[in-house]
Protein backbone atom coordinates (compact mmCIF):
# COMPACT_ATOMS: atom_id res chain seq x y z
CA UNK A 1 0.00 0.00 0.00
CA UNK A 2 1.02 3.57 -0.63
CA UNK A 3 0.27 6.72 1.31
CA UNK A 4 -0.28 9.74 -0.93
CA UNK A 5 1.39 12.97 0.10
CA UNK A 6 -0.65 15.98 1.20
CA UNK A 7 -0.37 17.69 -2.20
CA UNK A 8 -1.77 14.62 -3.97
CA UNK A 9 -4.63 14.31 -1.47
CA UNK A 10 -5.58 17.97 -1.97
CA UNK A 11 -5.42 17.58 -5.76
CA UNK A 12 -7.71 14.53 -5.65
CA UNK A 13 -10.16 16.29 -3.33
CA UNK A 14 -10.26 19.32 -5.62
CA UNK A 15 -10.60 17.32 -8.84
CA UNK A 16 -13.49 15.19 -7.61
CA UNK A 17 -15.73 17.75 -5.96
CA UNK A 18 -18.46 19.94 -7.39
CA UNK A 19 -17.31 23.43 -8.33
CA UNK A 20 -20.28 25.76 -8.50
CA UNK A 21 -19.63 28.43 -11.11
CA UNK A 22 -18.41 31.84 -10.04
CA UNK A 23 -20.24 34.83 -11.53
CA UNK A 24 -17.98 35.34 -14.57
CA UNK A 25 -17.40 31.67 -15.41
CA UNK A 26 -20.57 30.60 -17.30
CA UNK A 27 -19.98 33.26 -19.99
CA UNK A 28 -16.41 32.04 -20.44
CA UNK A 29 -17.52 28.40 -20.66
CA UNK A 30 -19.95 29.46 -23.38
CA UNK A 31 -17.23 31.34 -25.32
CA UNK A 32 -14.95 28.30 -25.20
CA UNK A 33 -17.73 25.93 -26.36
CA UNK A 34 -18.76 28.34 -29.11
CA UNK A 35 -15.23 28.71 -30.49
CA UNK A 36 -14.72 24.96 -30.35
CA UNK A 37 -18.07 24.42 -32.12
CA UNK A 38 -16.99 26.74 -34.93
CA UNK A 39 -13.69 24.88 -35.26
CA UNK A 40 -15.53 21.54 -35.22
CA UNK A 41 -17.69 22.74 -38.13
CA UNK A 42 -14.56 23.87 -39.98
CA UNK A 43 -13.12 20.40 -39.55
CA UNK A 44 -16.35 18.67 -40.58
CA UNK A 45 -16.62 20.83 -43.71
CA UNK A 46 -12.99 20.35 -44.76
CA UNK A 47 -12.15 16.78 -43.79
CA UNK A 48 -13.60 13.61 -45.25
CA UNK A 49 -15.72 11.47 -42.94
CA UNK A 50 -13.15 9.19 -41.35
CA UNK A 51 -11.74 7.76 -38.17
CA UNK A 52 -9.25 10.62 -38.18
CA UNK A 53 -12.01 13.23 -38.28
CA UNK A 54 -13.82 11.43 -35.47
CA UNK A 55 -10.63 11.48 -33.40
CA UNK A 56 -10.08 15.18 -34.14
CA UNK A 57 -13.63 15.98 -32.99
CA UNK A 58 -13.32 13.79 -29.90
CA UNK A 59 -10.05 15.44 -28.94
CA UNK A 60 -11.59 18.86 -29.47
CA UNK A 61 -14.37 17.86 -27.05
CA UNK A 62 -11.68 16.76 -24.61
CA UNK A 63 -9.95 20.14 -24.98
CA UNK A 64 -13.16 21.99 -24.16
CA UNK A 65 -13.72 19.80 -21.10
CA UNK A 66 -10.18 20.35 -19.84
CA UNK A 67 -10.31 24.10 -20.51
CA UNK A 68 -13.53 24.35 -18.52
CA UNK A 69 -12.03 22.19 -15.77
CA UNK A 70 -9.02 24.53 -15.63
CA UNK A 71 -11.38 27.41 -14.92
CA UNK A 72 -13.60 25.55 -12.47
CA UNK A 73 -10.83 23.87 -10.50
CA UNK A 74 -8.34 26.69 -10.25
CA UNK A 75 -10.23 29.92 -9.72
CA UNK A 76 -11.12 29.73 -6.07
CA UNK A 77 -9.25 30.19 -2.85
CA UNK A 78 -9.61 26.53 -1.86
CA UNK A 79 -8.01 25.07 -5.02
Amino acid sequence: MYTPDEKTVKQIQNNFKYHSPLPNQPERYTRIRSAAGEFAMLLACNCPPSRELSLALTNLEDSVMWANAAIARNERGDA
